[in-house]
């Protein structure tokens, strides 16, 4: 009986299903695309905003967020402007952003550790700053490289969304977690970490700290996970040999990436929320997302994502730059 032309590959966190390619042969040339830079009219603001040398941290926009839930909520809200007008309805959290060295217009592989170690230091310190001050539920650290991953400069930058409710994806993540440490009595991360060590089939970095590899129902065609071996619900407490490892992991795989002709790409951090305490039951990590198609009528009409590179295949040639001896060095 011939094969069919995708696997139902089920995430074991979240429960989700994922439709993965798996009988069509791999062409690269279908998945080389550079990152195009952004016009940003030859002038670049957070080469000189906020002012210094190093890394910096500079506010967007506070009370980014304006909370009027449905549209028959926000009408309510307009019709009742003696009590309360839309523009003032609970407006909280925050958009930031962690820049780097004015001038540095480089892709996060192609910069030296000193520079990823700063940015990833000022992050985990965001995240303190905004748990100690307590007034929103969740601080979402994102990195958008080129234009078509909705990057808005060509500077090197991470924006922290400062959020008034938890995401979807990540609360889904929350609620797996704790229903799989309930049903096998471990933290469902480590178990992931443990196993792509052993098998190796979808591993492309790993140190003594920090392990990254492609996740067994990968959402999107190269889709990388980098997580810390040590467990821990929290980036805002990660250490200092987490942060360097774990830094040195996203440059080793975006070098591997770069051989795709450097792609656009969303690196985004899932990590603990910030009014609640899940040390038990979650554990961070940084998701690598690379820009790589479009989106189709299935997964439009069934929200089921539609991956089109198994992620073994990926690994596999994400690998080849190493047997080849090229990528993954630059810095």
């Amino acid at each position: 009986m011939p094969a069919g032309l995708f696997e139902l590959r089920k995430d074991a966190i979240t429960g989700w299903w994922v439709a993965t390619v798996v009988d069509r042969a791999f062409h690269r040339e279908r998945f080389a695309l550079a990152a195009e830079p952004v016009d940003d009219h030859g002038s670049c603001r957070n080469c000189h905003e906020p002012e210094g040398n190093g890394v910096r941290l500079r506010v967007l926009k506070d009370f980014a967020f304006h909370v009027v839930g449905t549209e028959e909520e926000a009408r309510h809200l307009e019709q009742n402007l003696a009590q309360v007008a839309i523009s003032q309805a609970r407006a909280s959290g925050s958009w930031r952003t962690v820049v780097a060295p004015p001038g540095e217009h480089r892709p996060l592989q192609a910069v030296g550790s000193e520079t990823i170690t700063g940015l990833l230091e000022a992050c985990a310190i965001s995240i303190r700053d905004a748990r100690r001050i307590g007034q929103t539920d969740y601080l979402q650290v994102v990195q958008n490289w080129g234009a078509q991953a909705g990057a808005r400069t060509n500077h090197l930058c991470f924006d922290l969304y400062d959020l008034p409710q938890i995401p979807h994806r990540v609360a889904e993540e929350l609620g797996g977690s704790a229903r799989f440490v309930i049903r096998e009595g471990e933290c469902p991360y480590c178990r992931l970490i443990r196993d792509e060590v052993r098998l190796e089939q979808r591993l492309i970095y790993e140190d003594a700290e920090s392990v990254a590899f492609a996740p067994f129902a990968s959402r999107s065609p190269f889709e990388v996970w980098v997580a810390p071996r040590r467990h821990e619900a929290d980036f805002g407490r990660a250490t200092a040999a987490d942060i360097a490892s774990s830094g040195e992991a996203l440059r080793q795989v975006l070098g591997r990436l770069a051989n795709l002709d450097g792609p656009p790409h969303n690196l985004v951090l899932h990590t603990a929320p910030l009014r609640e305490r899940v040390d038990g039951t979650y554990h961070w990590h940084w998701e690598i997302h690379p820009r790589l198609r479009e989106i189709a009528g299935l997964e439009l009409g069934t929200g089921l994502p539609v991956n089109p590179v198994s992620p073994e295949d990926a690994v596999d040639e994400l690998l080849r730059s190493i047997r080849l001896g090229v990528g993954g060095e630059s810095g």
